[in-house]
């Protein structure tokens, strides 16, 4: 078990790297490098769930972490897919016959060295990201507080995680807020330029131009554009 100062200074590593400019790879690598430490494993990986509920490796602390959760990837067995499928942790998972739940596996984490694997969820109450694959090839045991260790560190990255995702999907969000309200300016503007010019109401030289992006496969606000810098003639519209 890691002294208390030791898990200080992890603890605090991992919130200045949340603090600086945020890498999600970098942050991923430094907690399996760190559970590596402070658990006495031999190798960790991260692996995090895409848009489509699809785990993919993010991080290792070493190449043979990152090929063996690949193998568990490609194959959809091993711990890190129950881990993730049901938001439980595993612990002290043997990886030798006939204890082995995992055959494919279990054949390739062998041949790599490995004896034991646990896997920990990342999660925030009921949202489980992804999981931390840790891998020994001692006969040695987590204990208890070993395992809340572990689960500590991974609650933290999901927290930092899902804050940067959260950040990353409102700043969108402002953009494409911000980027609607100008193309609303551009298409206020070619309205009224197509409606002074072919001396129609602002209704049908809106609808004039809404059917002229239509018809064209075009944006309505790049219709909008073209007409405002001269590039599209107001006479070239069809009727709304």
């Amino acid at each position: 078990m890691a002294d208390a100062q030791r898990l200080s200074r992890v603890f605090v590593e991992l919130a200045d790297t949340l603090v600086t400019d945020f890498d999600v790879v970098d942050f991923m690598t430094v907690l399996a490098h760190r559970c590596v430490e402070l658990l006495n494993a031999s190798e960790a990986g991260v692996v995090l769930a895409d848009e489509r509920g699809s785990l993919r490796s993010v991080a290792s602390s070493h190449e043979s972490a990152r090929l063996l959760d690949l193998f568990e990837i490609q194959n959809q067995e091993g711990p890190c897919l129950d881990c993730y499928r049901t938001g439980r942790q595993i612990v002290n998972g043997s990886l030798a016959p006939p204890d082995n739940r995992w055959p494919k596996f279990g054949v390739e984490a062998r041949r790599l060295g490995f004896t034991t694997v646990h896997a920990l969820p990342m999660r925030l109450r009921g949202q489980v990201i992804g999981a931390v694959n840790i891998f020994a090839s001692n006969a040695a045991t987590l204990t208890t507080p070993e395992v809340d260790v572990g689960q500590a560190l991974a609650d933290v990255a999901t927290v930092g995680l899902l804050q940067e995702r959260s950040i990353r999907e409102a700043r969108l969000l402002n953009e494409q807020l911000q980027a609607a309200l100008n193309s609303r300016i551009v298409i206020e503007q070619a309205k009224g330029m197509l409606a002074e010019r072919r001396l129609i109401e602002m209704d049908v030289a809106f609808e004039t131009l809404r059917g002229h992006a239509r018809n064209t496969n075009q944006k309505l606000s790049d219709v909008a554009h073209a007409l405002v810098a001269g590039m599209l003639s107001a006479e070239s519209l069809g009727a709304p």
